[in-house]
């Protein structure tokens, strides 16, 4: 196949939402119909101990909640699909946001009965700063839950998004009878078994044919018939270039769970979703068809395989052709490095892969060389932009506690941080060092992952820090920055990287700060340069 329909027929997307509005269960039906997986692992059951395929972190599957993310490819009618499944968790929303900055399109999952939450707007709201293209899926229509037309409000309100239903629901709850696809203009049938609601679909291209009060009754029908004059008469039709431009978001409705809505949403998607896009570098836009290859890490994750001590930096392929065994350029080292075992994903399985193309996912085996934001190429020294970190809320003093195990635990630390679980930072008056996480939950899963993947036991001291801000000063030689320097001596420290970070610790210090040294600029994402 030319390396340009490999292009052409690859998809690469995010699934978002709030927690529980069905994002994994989502993800595992879509697998399912990829022929990827044989059966769903019952996401919640606690009657099956099999735990959805995408959640493969211990602690994950004790909280019923995805932590990381993860990165799942399977092919359907001869396109190739990689889907990165988001933590919902507000807690991990800076390892989503940065997820985001690798993905082409997005489907964002609403829970009928709970609409648009805080989680969800969030999320939608760094999708519209780029512009990428997002279907909206109406989750778990088979409980009671809000009106479709009182919903599709809320999302163009809450959300800010101007839509269209592809679909439209017969019923809802107790009286859900099934979907009318409006895209393919056929009727599915809801019978609640999930193996019969994948095949039978009805064609129906005359809404007025008596066949449609025969399948689903006259009462349904006549309200069906209401009911999509009126979204016709509201909604704007789909048009593939505004939505492709971010301007305008089609909407499904489904139950994720018993299969339904399912099959109708990705035969839209692969249809209409956009293949890979262009990307911005710090000198020149890249475009996907060019020869050479680029591409950047969006996420490291130590220990996927408990057994050996592995790190897997997760690269998304820009342009050009990643072939295995080939020596790429480290931009940031500038140093030469190849990889003898790329490779590609699906939950705990993974597959060496010798090609792989624009929009698909590598995972290489890194002994530290890798942080977030790195940039590989073929050569040319370009640095991919837009993968912040950003300012932690909450902050604790990391102290050992095991004395013998402090080897462990500075590898640990160190691990993790790269993985941008959280943010160190080392007190430039004591060197004691100070984790600052975006959501109180992440310093769980340090405690817990330290002692099961490195063996070493912390402890944690509160800290009364407000908010950390990315110092640049104007002149560091300056009177102004010596005296700031002098006078906030006890806050400031060093992150990762050596920049200085102020901690302030309340919002009217920090603000008295700006006013006392104007020349010292306070930034709360590091990506300032």
């Amino acid at each position: 196949m030319k390396f340009l329909d490999e292009i052409k027929r690859r998809r690469t997307f995010g699934i978002i939402s709030h927690p529980d509005a069905g994002k994994t269960t989502l993800t595992e039906k879509l697998l399912l119909f990829g022929g990827a997986i044989q059966e769903a692992g019952a996401v919640k059951s606690n009657k099956i101990k099999k735990g959805a395929t995408s959640d493969f972190m211990e602690i994950e599957r004790q909280r019923g909640i995805s932590v990381v993310t993860s990165v799942l490819a399977f092919e359907y009618q001869g396109t190739k699909i990689n889907i990165l499944d988001t933590p919902g968790h507000k807690d991990f929303a800076e390892d989503t946001f940065r997820t985001l900055t690798a993905v082409d399109s997005v489907i964002v999952v609403i829970d009928v009965a709970k609409g648009v939450e805080e989680q969800t707007e969030k999320l939608v709201e760094v999708c519209r700063m780029r512009n990428i293209p997002m279907i909206v899926f109406i989750n778990k229509l088979d409980r009671e839950g809000k009106d479709a037309f009182e919903l599709l409000d809320e999302i163009e309100q809450k959300l800010n998004l101007t839509v269209t239903p592809l679909s439209f629901p017969i019923g809802m709850g107790y009286d859900f009878k099934g979907i009318y696809n409006i895209w393919e203009q056929n009727v599915n049938l809801f019978t609640g078994d999930p193996r019969k609601d994948i095949e039978e679909t009805v064609e129906i291209s005359d809404l007025a044919s008596k066949e449609l009060d025969d399948l689903i009754g006259n009462k349904a029908a006549a309200t069906l018939r209401d009911e999509l004059e009126l979204v016709h008469g509201v909604y704007p039709d789909f048009d593939k270039e505004a939505y492709l431009a971010g301007n305008l978001q089609p909407v499904f409705f489904g139950s994720a769970l018993n299969n339904f809505g399912v099959r109708e949403l990705l035969d839209c998607f692969i249809s209409i979703a956009p293949p890979p896009r262009p990307k911005d570098s710090d000198i020149r836009k890249v475009e996907p068809a060019e020869d050479n290859f680029t591409g950047f890490v969006f996420k490291i994750h130590a220990n996927m395989d408990p057994k050996h001590r592995d790190r897997l930096a997760f690269i998304k392929i820009v342009s050009g052709k990643f072939e295995r065994n080939t020596p790429y350029l480290h931009v940031r080292h500038n140093k030469k490095l190849k990889f003898s075992s790329p490779n590609a994903f699906f939950a705990e399985r993974k597959e060496i892969v010798d090609v792989s193309y624009p929009g698909d996912i590598v995972g290489l085996h890194d002994t530290g060389n890798f942080k977030i934001g790195d940039t590989l190429t073929e050569g040319e020294e370009l640095q991919y932009k837009g993968i912040p970190s950003f300012s932690p809320e909450h902050f604790r003093y990391i102290n050992n506690a095991d004395p013998m195990k402090s080897k462990q635990l500075e590898k640990g630390v160190d691990q993790l941080m790269d993985e941008g679980v959280a943010q160190l930072f080392t007190l430039e008056l004591n060197g004691r060092k100070v984790i600052g996480t975006v959501g109180a939950l992440q310093f769980e899963v340090i405690q817990y992952r330290l002692e099961h993947e490195y063996g070493a036991k912390c402890t944690y001291e509160n800290l009364n820090v407000h908010k950390a801000c990315w110092v640049e000063p104007n002149d560091t030689k300056s009177e102004e920055f010596k005296d700031f320097k002098r006078v906030k001596a006890k806050f400031l420290a060093h992150d990762k990287r050596g920049q200085l970070v102020f901690l302030a610790d309340s919002a009217f210090s920090l603000q008295m700060a700006q006013q006392k040294y104007p020349n010292v600029k306070f930034h709360f994402v590091s990506e300032f340069k």
